[in-house]
C-alpha cells in the first residue's frame, strides 16, 4: 500500500485495550464537514463512549465528540452527530458478519491524519469480563516485579 505522507495521531482510545479483546482491525476514512476537520486539527476531539454500528447497510460512528471550531463563522456542526465511515464493500460485509456473533462490537482505536485525510482505526472487539481485567492486571504486576528483580540482579553483578 502506498503511503500518503506522514501520519499524525490526533486521538487514541486507551480504554479500548482495557475493556475489550481486540479481534481484527480495519482502517476507515471518515466523512466530515470542513469545520469538523479544522476542529480535529485544533485538538477538539474525544473518543469516550464512541462505537460504530450499521444503519441501512452503511457503517457510522456514534458519539464521536468533535467540539466547535473557534473561527467557524455561520457554519455550525453538531458536536455528537453520527459520522459515516468509508470502507470498501467487501470490508463492510466482513464487519457485518463478524458483529452478528454475540458479544462482538465495533470500536475506534485511534484517529489519525494520513496525509490530508482523517482516518479511523476501527476494530471488531469482544467485551472483557471483570475477571479477565483482574487477571490482566495481575499478569502486569508480576511482569513488573520480575523486571525489577532482574534489573536489581544485573546492577549488583550477581
Amino acid at each position: 500500500m502506498e503511503e500518503k505522507g506522514p501520519t499524525k495521531i490526533v486521538a487514541k482510545n486507551r480504554k479500548a485495550w482495557h475493556d475489550y479483546h481486540i479481534l481484527q482491525r480495519f482502517e476507515a476514512g471518515l466523512s466530515l464537514l470542513g469545520t469538523e476537520v479544522k476542529a480535529v486539527r485544533a485538538g477538539h476531539i474525544g473518543l469516550r463512549d464512541t462505537y460504530a454500528a450499521f444503519d441501512n447497510g452503511e457503517l457510522y460512528l456514534f458519539n464521536l465528540s468533535i467540539g466547535a471550531y473557534r473561527d467557524q463563522g455561520y457554519v455550525v456542526h453538531e458536536e455528537r452527530r453520527r459520522r459515516k465511515l468509508l470502507l470498501h464493500r467487501d470490508e463492510l460485509r466482513k464487519l457485518a458478519r463478524q458483529i452478528e456473533e454475540k458479544g462482538n462490537t465495533i470500536i475506534p482505536l485511534q484517529l489519525y491524519f494520513k496525509g490530508p485525510h482523517l482516518k479511523a482505526e476501527i476494530a471488531v472487539a469482544k467485551g472483557k469480563r471483570e475477571y479477565d481485567k483482574r487477571h490482566q492486571k495481575e499478569e502486569a504486576r508480576i511482569a513488573r516485579e520480575l523486571d525489577r528483580e532482574m534489573k536489581s540482579r544485573l546492577k549488583s553483578g550477581r
